[in-house]
């Protein structure tokens, strides 16, 4: 790092928000360097070569509705950097146990087409919405909590999104088809389905299916990483791979520091920088439950009993609500659910780059309980271990690492008879390998910690600007401060906004 003067800002963390935020401080003309303690830039978007040679496979995220509906991504040239959606021609596609499968299609109308009797009522629901979608996202992905630039679409999308998923669904609709549509989506926030806030979900995937679709990424979710790497460099500023950072003291000297990690990270790193309050109110930070993901190399494409699954991206399986319902709570009550819902993409369907000829990828995850404790109590996480584990032994007494992988791909052979016998190789990530991948995803939560209502708007803490420490000139950038979870670029764009308010025009 031959730099001979402070630079601007150093960002710890090359993930999508600590690359964001370092483009965007680029763009501004400041002088960035970005330190990662991986060899490789990508955070959560990384892909590599899990289980056989040529199949390659997305780590962490696969699919990325929330990057085209960012504000971020929309004004970048990543393209000119390689970057290459795939759009499926079925966002997404939800098998039931008669055969068949509900779609969320591209069009609202085809998408209530096959609801048969709750087809005006998702109309009525979701064809509102997505008319507002622009001005809704631009608020939900803003830097909360200052005032909405749009309080009346705003408002519109939160007289539902307020409400618990279960009870969203069973005012709307009437059959167990659009029911188990928007469960579904709504068990990507990692909460009890009949917790306040949790319909939330469920309303932005569909709306977001509708205005954008769910895409993936042309080679892997590491183009992403690596075309904002490239235009990174290209502005001027410097990235050094393979340096982990445990003290701010072992920095350069800068003007700014943005961290992208999780609160316990920014305690150890800059613990005695920060006043006591503060570190208080860090410790009482959420994290919930952690992700359990299977990633396999296969014979042929997953033999669908409903055709319409062969067109979809993502496959959502977990039955019906209540099934679906049963099992996110079981993973915030500290057990292992019997019959997992599972978020499952078979991106080599779409993208030929994926696989061998004539071989496929998919890739595969459940919630489980937390490596560190049981979420939703009030107790922080305690001081993670060294993640080290033996194959199949628990981190759950009495459900161990064979018996997540037999009930995962039970669920998916109870829609797709004959999947097993494809299975060519398979590659097991538990929440301690989650932890050990990125000590950033604290027990193996994947998504930067708990996303209520409570911690949606104190995140990490409540404050006007959530990105700032009361230490001078350290920022956090992370997952953990709004709007969270997701690759959509927008903590790291919101945390470096606020280091340009403070430090004024260049």
């Amino acid at each position: 790092m031959p730099h001979t003067h402070p630079y601007d800002a150093i960002v710890v963390g090359a993930g999508p928000n600590g690359l964001a935020a370092a483009v965007t401080l680029a763009r501004a003309g400041r002088s960035v360097l970005v330190i990662e303690a991986a060899a490789t830039v990508g955070g959560g978007t990384r892909t590599a070569e899990l289980t056989l040679p040529g199949f390659r496979h997305d780590i962490c995220s696969a699919v990325h509705p929330l990057a085209l509906s960012s504000a971020f991504f929309r004004d970048l040239p990543l393209d000119r950097y390689g970057l290459r959606w795939i759009q499926p021609p079925l966002p997404l596609a939800h098998p039931l146990d008669d055969g068949t499968a509900v779609m969320l299609e591209r069009p609202v109308d085809a998408t209530a087409a096959g609801l048969g009797r709750d087809a005006g009522a998702y109309r009525r629901l979701m064809g509102p919405l997505v008319k507002r979608w622009a001005a809704v996202t631009e608020d939900l992905l803003g830097p909360l909590p200052l005032p909405p630039h749009h309080p009346l679409a705003l408002a519109w999308f939160g007289i539902e999104a307020l409400l618990p998923a279960t009870l969203l669904a069973q005012l709307w609709f009437r059959g167990e088809r659009a029911r188990a549509l928007f469960g579904g989506m709504a068990a990507h926030s990692v909460l009890p389905l009949e917790r306040p806030g949790s319909a939330a979900y469920g309303l932005i995937l569909g709306m977001a299916g509708h205005a954008v679709g769910w895409p993936i990424a042309q080679g892997g979710s590491q183009a992403i990483a690596d075309a904002l790497a490239a235009w990174l460099r290209d502005l001027g500023g410097e990235i050094v791979t393979g340096q982990l950072v445990t003290s701010l003291d072992a920095l350069p000297p800068a003007r700014a520091v943005l961290l992208d990690v999780s609160p316990v990270n920014l305690l150890r790193i800059a613990g005695d920088r920060l006043p006591e309050g503060y570190r208080r109110r860090l410790a009482r930070y959420r994290h919930g439950p952690a992700a359990f993901k299977l990633d396999w190399a296969l014979d042929g494409p997953i033999p669908w009993r409903a055709a319409e699954c062969r067109r979809a991206g993502t496959i959502h399986l977990g039955g019906t609500l209540a099934e679906m319902a049963r099992s996110e709570r079981a993973a915030w009550q500290g057990t292992h659910p019997e019959n997992p819902y599972i978020i499952l993409a078979q991106p080599s369907l779409f993208d030929p780059t994926r696989a061998p000829a004539g071989k496929h990828t998919a890739w595969a995850y459940c919630h489980v309980p937390n490596l560190h404790h049981v979420p939703g109590t009030s107790n922080a996480p305690g001081t993670p271990t060294d993640n080290s584990h033996v194959p199949g032994t628990s981190e759950v007494p009495g459900t161990s690492t064979d018996e997540m992988i037999e009930r995962i791909e039970a669920q998916v052979e109870r829609f797709a008879p004959g999947f097993r016998a494809r299975i060519l190789a398979r590659h097991v990530m538990t929440p301690a390998d989650f932890e050990t991948y990125n000590p950033n995803y604290v027990g193996g939560d994947i998504i930067g910690g708990v996303q209520d209502l409570p911690q949606f708007f104190a995140r990490p803490v409540l404050s006007r600007t959530p990105y700032s420490t009361p230490a001078r000139g350290l920022y956090l950038c992370s997952a953990s401060t709004p709007p969270g979870g997701g690759v959509h670029g927008m903590c790291g764009y919101h945390a470096a906004q606020a280091v340009l308010r403070a430090k004024g025009p260049k």
